[in-house]
């Protein structure tokens, strides 16, 4: 079996498939030369005890029958036509390489406004955004539109104790620029109201119980009086955030804010005409659609009030989007542009829809699993049983004779192409030298470890 992609839903697949099938083989590809994709560059640096997953991983990669091929690029350094030519299956684990856009004016056209997902790549090292250079030393003030939990790891890293952050595995390029900035309030907001909020209780204690952070009270009417209906994590989170930070905003330096029933309208740029820069934020106030405000799943709709709020730094955190991979249309893999996943059965079997069929059928060795398969949300823990269910799916079609792809010797049969092309492929054992020179490099600045932030420096350790 071919694992396209080495973060969580690709190990866990493969570990749940090498223990259900006998004497199966998987071969993992990743694009980069080191593995764990998301664990290593989504999780944020303070939360270590995220990554623990990584052992497990390691254990799946050290089985004789298990092959990590890095730094090859799916589509374009080998076509998938290939991998369908010798492998009995193909599992697609690639998980979301672009974020959502707001598609609100001025977005692309001023400088300061970032993705919170290259924020996140550019703190945790990822070579793509290592030449980010967020200004975070221009303004007092930063506005993060979304709620969900990489919104509130945004805000935390811009308003911790930068002190606090250097034993982690921060980059140190994030490290100096954290050092000099301004950034004293962050402004987190949301479409919707404090009961329709995407964060979990864990992310938002955290941010909340920040020394010498001090976090805005809710307004009083956007909160429940009655908690005795609701669920027991929705109690939970409600009573967290009516009992808001120990912390007054006038005792503190730093602080931030929830605000709710915003919906960015427009960014303007800085004072003058010549000036390129972001100066404010536009917002439009909504209302919520019907008569519970309450409701979990409640819809909201824009009103003709405007505010602004000034800023030069701004971050779009509105999820995460998978794209397809160069050769899946020829192939006949349906991929959903508008959601962002590869069309399936959700039990990860890839389908497809004859012309005139009124039935769509799965497509024979092909499957998918983690944000590829049901779009990019949850946590490492809802990945893992998402993986698992498309494992026990192909699991139970082998076991039941079902029809796959061609077969083959998987990577022993593609390695002669790659070497003849004069691609330079990382392998487990290469990984783990890469991983002992990262950790060097970190143990001598008094860290866990110092990531490389380019391939090249990564490939010239197996020199």
């Amino acid at each position: 079996m071919a694992v396209l992609g080495s973060g969580p839903a690709g190990f866990y697949s493969a570990y749940k498939v090498m223990q259900g099938i006998e004497d199966a083989v998987v071969d993992m590809y990743e694009h980069l030369p080191v593995p764990f994709g998301l664990v290593r560059y989504g999780v944020a640096p303070d939360h270590p005890e995220v990554k623990n997953c990584q052992d497990k991983f390691t254990e799946v990669a050290s089985s004789p029958n298990f092959n990590f091929v890095g730094n090859i690029n799916v589509g374009q350094d080998i076509s998938l036509r290939s991998f369908t030519r010798h492998y009995d299956a193909i599992l697609f684990a690639y998980g979301a390489s672009k974020d959502r856009k707001l598609g609100i004016r001025g977005e692309d056209k001023l400088s300061g406004i970032y993705s919170a997902r290259d924020f996140v790549g550019w703190y945790n090292g990822l070579p793509e955004f290592s030449n980010l250079a967020p200004r975070l030393d221009v303004s007092d003030t930063a506005v993060v539109i979304g709620q969900g939990n990489v919104a509130l790891d945004v805000a935390r890293i811009l308003l911790k104790d930068v002190d606090s952050l250097r034993t982690t595995d921060i980059s140190e390029h994030a490290l100096e620029a954290l050092s000099q900035s301004k950034i004293k309030k962050v402004h987190v907001v949301g479409r919707r109201g404090p009961m329709q909020v995407a964060f979990t209780i864990k992310e938002v204690r955290e941010l909340m119980r920040l020394p010498s952070v001090a976090f805005a009270p809710i307004p009083q009417n956007l909160l429940p009086l009655d908690l005795s209906t609701f669920p027991r994590t929705t109690k939970r989170l409600t009573k967290l955030l009516i009992e808001s930070s120990p912390d007054l905003i006038t005792n503190t330096k730093k602080s931030w804010a929830l605000d709710f029933l915003r919906s960015p309208t427009q960014f303007h740029q800085g004072g003058s005409m010549s000036d390129s820069r972001l100066g404010s934020v536009e917002f439009a106030t909504t209302k919520i659609v019907g008569t519970n405000q309450f409701d979990p799943l409640a819809k909201v709709q824009m009103t003709d009030q405007r505010e602004s709020i000034s800023t030069s730094l701004a971050f779009r955190s509105i999820g995460y989007q998978s794209e397809a991979l160069p050769g899946m249309k020829e192939l006949g893999i349906g991929f959903d542009e508008e959601r962002g996943i590869i069309i399936n059965d959700y039990h990860g079997r890839l389908i497809s829809s004859a012309d005139g069929a009124d039935v769509a059928t799965p497509m024979p060795g092909m499957y998918c699993a983690g944000w590829v398969k049901r779009g990019p949300t949850g946590v490492i823990a809802n990945t893992m049983e998402d993986s698992f269910a498309t494992a026990e799916a192909i699991i139970a079609d082998w076991k039941e004779n079902a029809t796959f792809l061609g077969g083959g010797n998987g990577w022993q049969d593609l390695k002669e192409q790659v070497v003849t092309a004069g691609l330079r492929t990382v392998s487990w054992e290469d990984w783990l030298k890469i991983d002992a020179a990262e950790r060097s490099r970190g143990r001598s600045v008094g860290k866990e470890r110092e990531k490389f932030t380019n391939p090249h420096d990564m490939l010239r350790v197996l020199e």
